[in-house]
């Protein structure tokens, strides 16, 4: 996804922008990995293989999401993806 496409997203529920945090960039600077996230509503929306997922969630099968938000560092909190705490 190039960076630039950010732009025109916005959130497929609430029409609010959304934020990024980008967690893979190929050598040209395309986004592979990352996650959309809206700050009105609290959805999220993963970057998968370059491709934003933004099925409506009555679509969405969070069991097959959570292992990529885990990659990441993050996890399900009532349909909220949170960082996980690290244990020292």
């Amino acid at each position: 996804m190039n960076a630039s496409l950010l732009n025109k997203l916005c959130c497929p529920i609430d029409k609010h922008d959304l934020n990024i945090q980008i967690f893979v960039k190929d050598e040209n600077g395309e986004i592979k990995e990352g996650l959309l996230t809206c700050p009105a509503c609290r959805r999220y929306y993963p970057v998968v293989y370059g491709i934003p997922i933004m099925t409506p969630d009555e679509y969405r099968e969070k069991a097959l999401e959570e292992p990529i938000l885990k990659k990441w560092g993050l996890e399900l909190e009532e349909g909220v993806a949170k960082k996980l705490l690290l244990k020292e």
